[in-house]
């Protein structure tokens, strides 16, 4: 498994496969467990190339102790991700995603409002933002995510 930590090295390396190549993207917050595992599984099925990320989000954190107490694994995690084959592994660090310039992020108004939305400012606009940001960088062709435990959605990118 390929590990990328940077922005530059994974575009580098996305630009050198070729277009034809199916690439499936896993985006998690690490702390990973079965189900993540069934979605990698899904990609490799489906994808020619899996990529799974691991980025903590701090945006999406409204109580700054809730971010802290997040649990982190890194070491397990990749362990796992190796476990199951998993090709790509980005892994980028606050500084990576978010310039000390950045000032554009993405708002949703709506949707999230009978969620937590209504209750957690801000969490939402961070999750919109940081998913938009992985997908600009990832450039996938399917996208794997758990938005419950009920279901599993699989968009095609």
């Amino acid at each position: 498994m390929r590990v990328f930590t940077t922005i530059t090295e994974f575009r580098a390396w996305r630009k050198s496969i070729s277009p034809k190549t199916t690439l499936g993207f896993v985006p998690t917050m690490g702390a990973l467990h079965e189900g993540h595992i069934s979605l990698v599984q899904k990609s490799k099925s489906q994808a020619q190339v899996t990529v799974a990320s691991i980025f903590v989000n701090p945006l999406q954190f409204d109580q700054k102790e809730d971010l802290t107490k997040y649990p982190r694994a890194y070491e397990k995690d990749r362990a796992l991700l190796e476990s199951v084959n998993t090709d790509i592994l980005f892994f980028p660090d606050v500084s990576e995603m978010y310039k000390d310039s950045s000032s554009t992020y993405v708002t949703e108004d709506k949707l999230s409002l009978p969620l937590c939305g209504s209750f957690r400012p801000g969490h939402f606009r961070g999750v919109t933002t940081v998913v938009l940001k992985l997908l600009n960088i990832i450039q996938p062709d399917f996208l794997y995510s758990k938005f419950n435990i009920c279901q599993t959605s699989f968009y095609k990118w």
